[in-house]
């Protein structure tokens, strides 16, 4: 549809008056925003800012990728829930939050997991694409699929009090494979379920993340392309990285190598669930109704251990597991449990390859143990 044919209403002219008023945006401007097909991936703390923002300055289409609902931890951070969202569909609750923010904007709900098989013809049919994940698998994802449609792929991250924001695209400079040609080894990058995140960095990251995408729709200003913006929340300093195009790069490269989509969990080095060595909460609380003899190995950290843990388990935290596994003994039967189950699967590896073999992973961890058990156990 061309600009000619797009029109706004009277309420949209009254709602966007502080944008046509600004010759940067004026009426054209207006217009590309309203004709725009913007794609977020993840409606948690990036995407809430994100959704928000990008939702009042008058976006067409915004398609929302999820497939989680509202646990009572996302308020600390994801800004679009309220407390009576909690157990919800997350993409029910957020197109219901932003709707009420702007009526005039369509809503496209991809309630599905971003895999390889479907990642195509989902961004296939956006303008720009919104990275909101926090994980590596879908990061890789998002980008290779951005690259072979060549589309711009706006990214942002967090952790803890520190957040990173570019533009990747291949078209015009550098990917995120150009920057990361290969994701951290496994367990050495936790996620911000396991290292924590600062509650207002993902609105900071976030709405940076809408500004750059509103640039490329207006084609105004100089967004982020070749440039990594890092934020430092407690010391509040801003840095700029330079990012050139590597001409070796694996999908965006002079001769790639990645020309479709891979596995992603594969190549990221993620943990494959093996149930023959997991175990889950009910039946470790079967086993210990029976008194049954059974060791149980919290690989958490210990600020962790102090805010709740398993009667008589025993903490050795997963960096320590290589120089402590000599205080286990192998003939015994032990169950290894984190905060969800990703680390002890990890320790489960770990003693696995030094010759043990009667070990559990506690499946969802300690908080799995929480919710199904244990519910008077504090939860964070």
């Amino acid at each position: 549809m061309s600009m000619e044919e797009i029109n706004l209403t009277r309420e949209e002219l009254r709602r966007y008056s502080r944008h046509l008023i600004m010759p940067e945006v004026g009426l054209v401007g207006q217009k590309k925003l309203k004709s725009a097909k913007v794609l977020l991936i993840g409606t948690g703390g990036l995407g809430s800012p994100l959704g928000i923002y990008l939702t009042a300055v008058g976006i067409g289409t915004i398609g929302l990728v999820d497939f989680d609902r509202v646990d009572f931890t996302n308020l600390q951070r994801q800004i679009i829930y309220t407390t009576k969202d909690v157990g919800r569909n997350k993409l029910e609750a957020a197109k219901e939050h932003l709707q009420a923010i702007n009526p005039n904007v369509r809503y496209v709900l991809h309630q599905e997991k971003l895999t390889s098989k479907n990642a195509i013809g989902i961004i296939r049919e956006y303008d720009v694409i919104v990275d909101g994940t926090d994980n590596f698998p879908t990061r890789y994802l998002v980008n290779d699929a951005c690259v072979l449609l060549k589309k711009p792929n706006v990214y942002g991250s967090i952790f803890r009090f520190e957040g990173q924001v570019s533009v990747f695209w291949a078209e015009k400079g550098p990917c995120y494979r150009c920057l990361y040609p290969e994701p951290p080894p496994p367990g050495t990058v936790p996620s911000c379920a396991e290292g924590g995140v600062l509650g207002i960095l993902p609105g900071i990251i976030g709405t940076m993340q809408a500004n750059e995408v509103v640039k490329l729709i207006l084609g105004k200003g100089e967004p982020l392309i070749g440039r990594l913006i890092l934020f430092d929340a407690l010391g509040m300093k801003f840095r700029e990285l330079r990012l050139n195009k590597n001409i070796n790069c694996a999908i965006c490269g002079k001769t790639p190598t990645v020309k479709c989509l891979i596995d992603y969990e594969s190549f990221c080095g993620e943990v494959v669930r093996e149930p023959e060595w997991e175990i889950s909460p009910k039946e470790l609380k079967t086993i210990l109704d029976k008194n049954e003899q059974v060791t149980i190995i919290d690989v958490r950290e210990p600020f962790e251990y102090e805010i709740c843990h398993l009667s008589n388990s025993r903490l050795i935290s997963l960096g320590e597991l290589p120089a402590r596994m000599n205080e286990l003994n192998s003939e015994d039967n032990i169950v290894l449990h984190c905060h969800h189950g990703g680390r002890s699967a990890q320790a489960l590896i770990i003693l696995r390859d030094a010759g043990f073999r009667k070990l559990k992973n506690l499946v969802g961890g300690i908080d799995a143990w929480a919710e199904e058990i244990e519910q008077s156990m504090a939860r964070y």
